[in-house]
């Protein structure tokens, strides 16, 4: 049987603005990938009438209503007080969990438990318990008159938390059935041209199912399965990302990998090479996604940001004559640059940005969008042109930063350096 959900999160913040709905995301991330369909996001502020009207609605279309927020020890905490009765449940003190707050508090923060906390110790009578091991606020479960109601708090890093180690067990024991998710990842080709392609395909899929999401300059394929076990999950879906490999080609850059810079370090590891880096329009932007990696100092040797053209002279050494007669913007500078932090890092592999982010041409009259990226190897140094048009500044810099650890990823996998469509 297919579960359908409701997401409502709780918080006046949330309306006006002053914070992002996150949890709301990874909650239908997290869903999507036990079979659990999302079919509704509501916000509601903290209002006692509108949260029970919130709450009526979803009862009525969804059979599993999650809520985020307003479990906290403030006055205005009243999520679970207006839950309650909208189900017709009995809230009562929980004393295991009281003692669990109060032990917090000594042992972590070292201060008496103040009061009000202890409304976070009340919960819906005979509901199944989430502990919070990251905070004070618990969660919980309960079911009433067929409808399953999850109750999360609000803190981003505790609702995740609580998500993973409680909620999708619990979701995932509803069913008899086992779903399993593959995602491939895609860099190179633009969601409707991977739409075209598989689109037929797509439409005549009902179990395995394959959905396209487009992530910023990427595109993500998610083939889904449900069967009765995880083996045989896994069996089925086999077939359809060989397929999808096939049919993409080398635009297909890893199946369940989390990034393209994470597909570089482990190439570069598995190489036993070494890269460096020479940014300027990118600002950065390569070496901070490198560095985010854990353990990836054992492949990056570090990065020159050269924003000036006299740091592109002095620093990575591109001749003077170079940057005088083609600019700072051009594929001989391009060259240069990877071939100068290279050499002043001792890393074997190195890749160069240099072009014009906007909002307006540059000094040589160099458009919006005209990016050449630089890879020097043990094999030669190769120079990519881009023409990415009147984007957005954030749009061209991102674009710009996964061009080249593409460029990175295709030449350690032995691959041309641009995709061939």
């Amino acid at each position: 049987m297919a579960h359908t959900a409701e997401i409502i999160a709780v918080g006046t913040e949330l309306l006006l603005g002053n914070i992002a709905n996150t949890n709301a995301q990874m909650i239908s991330q997290s869903l999507s990938g036990l079979g659990v369909n999302v079919f509704w996001h509501t916000v509601v502020g903290d209002n006692p009438g509108r949260l029970k009207e919130a709450l009526d609605i979803a009862r009525g279309r969804a059979d599993i209503i999650l809520t985020i927020g307003g479990l906290g020890p403030t006055y205005d905490d009243l999520t679970k007080q207006i839950i309650c009765e909208a189900f017709g449940q009995r809230l009562v003190l929980h004393e295991d969990i009281a003692a669990d707050i109060r032990a917090f508090y000594d042992s972590a923060l070292h201060i008496p438990m103040p009061e009000n906390n202890l409304q976070q110790a009340e919960l819906p009578e005979g509901c199944t318990v989430f502990d919070n091991p990251v905070g004070t606020a618990p969660g919980c479960a309960f079911a009433s008159g067929g409808v399953r109601v999850v109750m999360l708090p609000g803190p981003p890093f505790e609702c995740e938390t609580m998500l993973h180690r409680h909620v999708e067990p619990y979701l995932r024991s509803l069913s008899g059935e086992m779903i399993v998710s593959r995602d491939i990842m895609c860099f190179g080709m633009g969601e409707s041209s991977v739409d075209q392609l598989l689109h037929e395909k797509m439409s005549r899929m009902e179990n395995p199912t394959l959905a396209t999401y487009a992530k910023p300059a990427e595109v993500r394929l998610r083939a889904t399965a449900k069967a009765a076990s995880q083996e045989a999950a896994e069996a089925m879906l086999a077939p359809v990302v060989a397929d999808v490999k096939a049919t993409l080609g080398d635009v297909v850059y890893g199946v369940d990998v989390a990034s393209l810079e994470e597909v570089c370090k482990r190439l570069l590891e598995e190489k036993g090479l070494s890269l460096a880096t020479a940014e300027s329009c990118t600002g950065g932007a390569i070496a901070q996604r490198l560095t985010a990696l854990s353990g990836v100092s054992a492949v990056y040797r570090g990065g020159v940001v050269s924003y000036w053209t006299s740091v592109k002279a002095d620093v990575l050494g591109v001749p003077q004559a170079t940057l005088d007669e083609y600019s700072a913007v051009s594929e001989p500078t391009a060259r240069a640059m990877a071939e100068g932090v290279c050499r002043i890092t001792g890393a074997e592999v190195g890749v160069s940005v240099t072009g014009v982010a906007g909002p307006d041409s540059d000094e040589r009259g160099n458009p919006v969008g005209l990016v050449y990226l630089g890879l020097h190897t043990p094999d030669g140094t190769f120079c990519r042109r881009l023409e990415l048009g009147q984007r957005r500044r954030d749009r061209i810099r991102n674009v710009a930063s996964s061009t080249a650890l593409d460029m990175v990823r295709r030449y350690l996998s032995g691959l041309p350096l641009e995709p061939r469509h």
